[in-house]
């Protein structure tokens, strides 16, 4: 379980996309229910006001949207319980620079194992050159 940085939502691979609408829906329940999701890599979440979690949710959604994905209305409603006032910088102090390497390295793993597709690594690299 992980939210990947926020820059790198537009960039994320199909997969790891449509994973991380699974992870917020997830997260969203275990918020609603147990007032924290359990995990070492997302419970910062909990440190934040919820419009910042949905606000990156909203990310999200609309990254998968953008690409022609269908994303569920039912799930959208259930992340989004209430309205949410936009959060233009959400996770500060989190979603830093050294977050972002992390985030690129777990990238750049999957992809050296062949988790992601050569042209997906390439959009990756393209606005990121270090990590060629």
């Amino acid at each position: 379980m992980r939210l990947w940085h926020k820059d790198l939502i537009p960039y994320l691979p199909r997969q790891q996309l449509l994973g991380q609408w699974r992870e917020c829906c997830l997260i969203a329940k275990q918020i609603d229910e147990k007032g924290s999701p359990n995990h070492v890599l997302v419970n910062k979440v909990t440190e934040y006001p919820r419009d910042h979690f949905n606000t990156y949710c909203y990310f999200v959604w609309d990254e998968m949207i953008r690409r022609g994905y269908r994303p569920s209305l039912s799930a959208m409603k259930k992340v989004w319980h209430n309205m949410f006032h936009y959060v233009p910088c959400i996770f500060s102090g989190w979603h830093n620079d050294r977050y972002l390497r992390q985030c690129l390295a777990n990238l750049q793993e999957k992809a050296d194992c062949g988790a992601i597709p050569a042209g997906e690594w390439k959009w990756i690299t393209d606005r990121w050159p270090e990590w060629r």
